[in-house]
């Protein structure tokens, strides 16, 4: 690991971290992509096991977030982004739903190191795939994580068009 990442601890999100990784998350995403605040909190609240968090040890600002919910679906649908009623605990696959990394953070390796755990952790519970949607200019930066490109998605989030990404984690 580089000295950039040894810098920083990964953690399971806490409730009392909810406000900060929406405001990530704002910061992140143009407001036609972003997740609602109301949504954001209620992940944290109804699926904190599913978000990894990278919070940089010097200055204890979370630069970073993956979250995601569970369910048994193999093809990702908008309904993910708004309907936390769709997260199941037991579900074989994750449908992640946002990587941020604020600004200053980015093209350290942090995304990587970021998805990178967070795919260890969910094969050891047993999961079978992550599924995401990218869009086209994301679609690379995927692929060198380790996903497939799919083809374009059936997804509309914010009136864009997307790429339906997977990663098997056998």
């Amino acid at each position: 690991m580089s000295d950039f990442l040894e810098g920083f601890s990964f953690k399971a999100v806490t409730a009392d971290m909810a406000d900060e990784v929406a405001k990530i998350e704002e910061v992140c995403f143009p407001p036609n992509e972003a997740c609602a605040y109301k949504d954001m909190i209620n992940r944290v609240k109804y699926a904190p096991e599913l978000f990894l968090v990278a919070i940089d040890n010097k200055t204890g600002v979370i630069a970073g977030s993956l979250n995601g919910i569970a369910t048994d679906e193999e093809t990702f649908r908008d309904e993910f982004f708004t309907d936390i009623s769709l997260h199941d605990p037991k579900g074989k696959n994750v449908m992640l739903l946002g990587l941020s990394v604020l600004p200053g953070y980015r093209r350290h390796g942090l995304a990587r190191e970021i998805v990178r755990r967070y795919a260890a952790t969910e094969k050891d519970r047993g999961r079978e795939k992550l599924i995401l949607t990218c869009l086209e200019d994301k679609v690379d930066m995927y692929k060198s994580f380790g996903f497939l490109d799919l083809g374009l998605s059936a997804s509309t989030w914010g009136g864009e068009s997307w790429h339906d990404m997977g990663f098997a984690l056998d």
